[in-house]
């Protein structure tokens, strides 16, 4: 299966820089061999441009990801309508996909976003609704809603 991406635009590599600023600052351990700790930092922007920043917590039990914690760092500031979003490792290691979990908060709270990943063609933003083919969205108000194809269509590939 082949996802469609853009190559990234000077605002993308401005996030990308901006997440990796919150993770070498924050890690929670200075070099990958530590306990494993596997710290991200991630960066959300928002419609009107603005950068919001977040870490995950790491815990052997679990804990929020990073890109959950920028996402509710974006929402308490007032930000609702979000354009791009990407996280990055410590230790150097660049860019990384969401999981499954933070790609269906994705879908379901900011349809249209763009998420910054490694790929076969390198670093690419690609639409949330790409990497989540035929997935079931919810909604706070209603639950899960019966599969719309229209929510999947890119308007930037018709026509």
């Amino acid at each position: 299966m082949r996802v469609p991406g853009r190559e990234l635009t000077p605002k993308d590599l401005e996030l990308i820089e901006f997440a990796r600023r919150i993770v070498d600052a924050n890690t929670d351990a200075p070099t990958e061999d530590d306990d494993g700790a596997h710290t991200m930092g991630a960066a959300v922007r928002g419609a009107d441009g603005r950068m919001y920043g977040g870490i995950n917590v790491y815990h052997f039990t679990g804990g929020p990801c990073a890109e959950l914690v920028a996402l509710g760092h974006a929402r308490a500031s007032g930000a609702r309508e979000l354009s791009t979003i990407v996280a990055v490792g410590n230790c150097g290691r660049g860019p990384v996909g969401p999981c499954g979990k933070d790609r269906q908060v994705l879908l379901d709270y900011h349809p249209g976003i763009r998420v910054i990943l490694p790929g076969p063609e390198g670093i690419r933003s690609v639409r949330i609704e790409d990497l989540m083919p035929l997935a079931s969205v919810w909604r706070a108000d209603a639950g899960t809603q019966p599969f719309d194809p229209a929510v999947f269509e890119d308007p930037e590939r018709s026509g």
